[in-house]
């Protein structure tokens, strides 16, 4: 599916039994695309993480004065940049591409479930929680489904790289091969309590974005009755509590950052002096040491998308749960509530012998009025 299909000739029918279940439907719709991502992706990685082998090759060359095969070297240096261009071009085409058909599938979905359900809609849900699911929802959502392929592109090349190095020098690819676990899994302790935290604040921005949704849809009755600032008060709390939980939310996320860096900082040392030591002793060239210290310290770069798609997961699961709830609504619960009074409804055109307007049935028809002020009268 390209962008320039959308929209959808149809949808399809959600999962929406439950938000991960409907992540997961996404997910399948975009099987195709999802591939095409991980090629790119594992492309792009496997190039970054051949460049210490031609750098090493390189540094050898010098150290035997071998031009041969410091030609050999720069052509490789040279494939693998290609490679490089290649591939980050296309896997952040793919990428996009994923986001935004996966954005426009559930716009789609929720103006079908809007259009079927018509008023019935904000009697079931928020007016404000509509709005939530159909904005900030969406992004948050696409994020997840096209994080999804990079991950498993890094999470792919991360193995191959390691048992790379495990082949071609043992001694110190051992100790990249154990090193790299701990790296990956170091931050699985502190992310129940991040999720935990990202649920919080999603929660409360979500109820403010209710209240200011409703508060603005019912202005004008407001003013009337002299709540609105009342309500403008309400907001005003609502918002600050908003505020106090992305912070405590950002410390655990900025926590698990630093994690990050340290770790992989304290493992690159660790490759150094163990590698100058077995240079010294002559057990391996210098070349081959420029090689595992310089595989380390690209590793980093795919070691970060574990923190992402945690990071997606964690934000885009409540939004799942909400646009599930949406799109779970039918509407024939809501003609049992009428009492099978919905056939009993007025049929025909619309007259208005004010200004002698008149609205044809079944055609979709906008009054625009001049005067903005004169609009509401």
């Amino acid at each position: 599916m390209q962008i320039r299909d959308l929209p959808y000739a149809d949808p399809g029918v959600p999962d929406a039994r439950s938000g991960p279940r409907f992540l997961l439907w996404l997910g399948r719709n975009q099987l195709r695309g999802q591939l095409k991502a991980l090629g790119w992706g594992l492309l792009h990685h496997l190039s970054v993480g051949g460049l210490p082998v031609g750098a090493g090759l390189a540094v050898q060359a010098v150290v035997d004065r071998s031009g041969a095969r410091l030609a050999l070297a720069g052509g490789l240096i040279a494939v693998l940049g290609l490679g490089i261009a290649v591939g980050d071009t296309m896997l952040h085409r793919t990428a996009i591409t994923n986001w935004i058909t996966a954005a426009a599938r559930l716009q789609q979905l929720l103006a079908r479930k809007t259009a079927e359900l018509g008023s019935a809609l904000t009697r079931r849900v928020a007016a404000g929680e509509v709005v939530a699911v159909s904005t900030g929802d969406v992004e948050k959502i696409g994020w997840f489904v096209e994080a999804v392929s990079r991950f498993l592109a890094a999470a792919c090349a991360i193995v191959l790289i390691c048992a790379g190095l495990l082949w071609y020098l043992p001694s110190l690819g051992l100790v990249v091969a154990i090193g790299v676990p701990v790296l990956a899994l170091a931050v699985l302790p502190l992310l129940p309590r991040a999720t935990q935290r990202a649920d919080v604040q999603r929660d409360k921005a979500g109820k403010a974005t209710e209240l200011a949704s409703d508060t603005v849809a019912g202005l004008r009755v407001l003013r009337g009755i002299g709540g609105e600032e009342l309500f403008l008060g309400r907001y005003r709390a609502a918002s600050q509590e908003v505020r106090k939980a992305a912070v405590r939310s950002a410390r655990m996320w900025s926590l698990i950052s630093a994690v990050q860096v340290l770790l992989p900082g304290i493992m690159l040392i660790t490759v150094v002096w163990y590698g100058a030591n077995l240079a010294l002793d002559g057990r391996i060239d210098p070349g081959q040491l420029v090689t595992v210290y310089s595989a380390v310290t690209l590793l980093i770069f795919p070691l970060g998308q574990f923190e992402e798609i945690a990071m997606a997961y964690s934000f885009s699961r409540p939004s799942a749960k909400r646009a599930a709830r949406v799109l779970a609504l039918e509407r024939t619960s809501f003609e049992a509530e009428r009492g099978g009074l919905a056939d009993a409804r007025p049929t025909g055109d619309l007259y208005d012998p004010a200004t002698g307007l008149r609205v044809p049935a079944g055609l979709l028809t906008a009054v625009v009025c001049g005067d903005p002020d004169a609009a509401g009268r």
